[in-house]
């Protein structure tokens, strides 16, 4: 087969061929609006189920081919990670038709015949919902498992009405009644259909380059509409804020994998949707990976997991009590190119229907965080639920106008309108005076650095952020290679001029971890050999246990905390995500070991925010994070004395 090239007709031709396809049960085809265009696609051919990502068969018999796919979250198996494994397949439409026509006329031409519901409710209470946020905030991020964990809970509904006809009625009341959408979609294949309206392109390949839109941050539009009081207070929120950041922060480790540049931030901006308005940055990076290899390296959004990613499956397992299918995963069109290869386009499945047997289910989630109100992220689960059923009319539609009436100068203002006020515009843009300027400015190297010839092995404990910090050794001129805890040999220890363990969720202090018990060793083994070791946070605080420093809890976790720090003369803003600390007496600065220690801590606690001695040096903040605005100094400045 050769492949399909988009096509355009006329919006009664495409409307008779989607109504042919809804009445065939034995066919498949998607419908799909994307942000910036003004036509409906339609997508039909074959359906393939695979196995892994590496098996969508992006050629067939030496012919590239188009190929869309629904990718369920189970899919994190690939990275290792955990998941209640429902059986979702991994659905494949091998395209061989691909038409667009203007969206108006074929929106008008779809059913539009209200669908009543019934039965419909949450299949968590508000009040166990809490209580699970309450139990993350304890438990989970009071326990040091991790930044931030994404919960969800099932809007559930039964309907009377073929379900393809459904599909088709929702999709254009997305169309209708939702904007700012990323995605407008409806998937329509046998055991498989669903109408959303993503707001989050999750990560977009073209042209070797690569965009990721981390999207967090909820702002629910008071009745009335909202105000630049309003939407300031949102803004300056010190948890909404930090959301966002932690998940740049989390989306930056996956660009630092899978782009040579590490990655750029630009943003922030503000997301409009029907009834939520978020905040959003872009991140941006040019990679030359298969697109299949990118998407595993993606998999999945921290705005629907949490961070660290790999404890935040183990930590949706513990408290989700249904597999998660399809939401949390992504919708992914993969189209040939020029250069013989694929651009990828692939926005997030949230805010999304999901129709099976009579029954509608709505997934949505809150981003739980050491700030979080367990009131206010069950009414922030309730907004994201009300925009989807809202749209399709199964609860009351906010028709407001799109925009103010500007002679009525006591109307509200749309947040797209506030967007632009001057006061509005700087609160937005002083976020980024918080951030680290090397993610902000563009990162081409010129392949030198005060390291220049070095060689470091970075020891990755369970959290990506050894990616980012593997790429700022490299603009520090060290050849750089990440190991994961369990495969890390004392061969490979040993091999390298420089050995950097790094941060991991979890208690230094569990004696009964695999991978605590492992960094101790490479850390002791280490030092026995007087070779030069760097080790941050989780590994530092294992490093300061060593020397017979306590580890303590902290009253209130430091996750996505910026402080500004003594580091041995200087102080550094540094971002911080840890929940554990080393703590000496105030105003304590060395110990006394046969090396000779020196502690840097803070003068009024003593918690230990960095060690130092002969080829050693250690760390507690994150110096590779957004936060640290002082990061690439002080790690200079660290690696400095350890290879001394």
């Amino acid at each position: 087969m050769t492949p399909a090239a988009s096509t355009e007709t006329d919006a009664d031709a495409l409307l008779i061929r989607i109504r042919a396809l809804a009445a065939d049960r034995a066919s498949s085809f998607v419908l799909l609006a994307r942000e910036g265009s003004d036509d409906v696609e339609l997508l039909t051919g074959e359906l393939a189920d695979v196995d892994l990502l590496a098996d969508i068969p992006l050629s067939v018999d030496g012919a590239a081919r188009e190929v869309f796919a629904m990718v369920p979250y189970r899919q994190v198996h690939e990275r290792g990670f955990e998941a209640q494994d429902d059986g979702a397949a991994l659905r494949c439409l091998l395209i061989d038709e691909h038409l667009h026509a203007a969206a108006n006329p074929v929106r008008d031409g779809l059913p539009a015949r209200a669908i009543p519901l019934h039965d419909g409710g949450f299949d968590l209470s508000d009040g166990d919902y809490a209580a699970i946020v309450k139990n993350v905030i304890a438990d989970e991020i009071g326990r040091g498992e991790g930044a931030n964990f994404v919960i969800r809970r099932d809007y559930t509904a039964r309907f009377d009405a073929d379900e393809r006809q459904a599909a088709l009625t929702w999709f254009r009341a997305l169309l209708e009644h939702e904007r700012g959408a990323y995605w407008t979609f409806a998937v329509v294949t046998p055991g498989v259909i669903a109408v959303g309206a993503s707001p989050e392109a999750h990560v977009v390949a073209r042209d070797g380059m690569v965009t990721m839109n981390p999207i967090s941050g909820t702002f629910r539009h008071p009745a009335g509409g909202a105000t630049k009081a309003t939407l300031t207070e949102f803004l300056s929120s010190t948890k909404e804020t930090e959301e966002l950041f932690m998940v740049v922060d989390e989306e930056l480790k996956m660009m630092s994998a899978v782009c040579s540049d590490g990655g750029r931030i630009t943003g922030p901006h503000l997301k409009r949707m029907s009834r939520l308005t978020h905040t959003e940055y872009m991140l941006r990076g040019q990679s030359r990976l298969d697109p299949r290899d990118i998407l595993r390296e993606t998999m999945f959004a921290p705005t629907v997991t949490g961070s660290p990613m790999q404890n935040a499956c183990t930590v949706i397992r513990r408290h989700e009590t249904r597999p998660r299918g399809y939401y949390s995963g992504v919708a992914a069109l993969f189209t040939p190119n020029a250069d013989g290869g694929h651009d990828l386009d692939a926005p997030i499945l949230i805010r999304t229907v999901y129709l099976d047997g009579g029954e509608l289910r709505v997934p949505v989630g809150a981003t739980l965080v050491r700030h979080s109100d367990p009131d206010g992220e069950v009414g922030e689960t309730h907004g994201k639920a009300a925009g989807v059923l809202g749209a399709i009319g199964a609860v009351a539609r906010d028709d407001a106008p799109v925009r103010s009436i500007p002679d009525d100068p006591d109307a509200p203002e749309e947040p797209d309108d506030l967007a632009s006020d001057p006061e509005i515009a700087a609160l937005l843009a002083s976020r980024n005076e918080r951030l680290a300027e090397f993610w902000i400015t563009p990162q081409a190297a010129d392949g030198r650095g005060p390291f220049d010839g070095r060689t470091a092995l970075v020891i990755d404990a369970e959290d990506r952020f050894t990616t980012m910090l593997a790429h700022q050794l490299r603009h520090l001129g060290l050849e750089v290679r990440i190991v994961p805890w369990a495969e890390a040999t004392d061969a490979d220890a040993a091999s390298a001029d420089l050995l950097v363990a790094g941060p991991g969720p979890g208690d230094p202090r569990d004696g009964s971890s695999a991978r605590i018990s492992r960094l101790r060793d490479l850390i002791a083994q280490r030092r026995a050999d007087g070779r030069p070791l760097l080790a941050v946070c989780l590994s530092h605080q294992i490093l300061a246990d060593s020397f017979g420093i306590p580890l303590v809890p902290l009253a209130s976790p430091h996750q996505g905390v910026q402080k500004s720090v003594p580091v041995f003369g200087e102080d550094a803003s540094i971002g911080f995500y840890n929940t554990f600390t080393a703590r000496v007496a105030p105003g304590e600065t060395a110990i006394e070991t046969a090396e000779g220690v020196e502690i840097s801590s803070d003068p009024v606690t003593g918690d230990v925010y960095a060690l130092r001695g002969p080829g050693f040096a250690s760390v507690q903040g994150h110096l590779e994070s957004i936060l640290s605005r002082d990061g690439m100094r002080t790690l200079e400045r660290l690696i400095t004395h350890a290879l001394v």
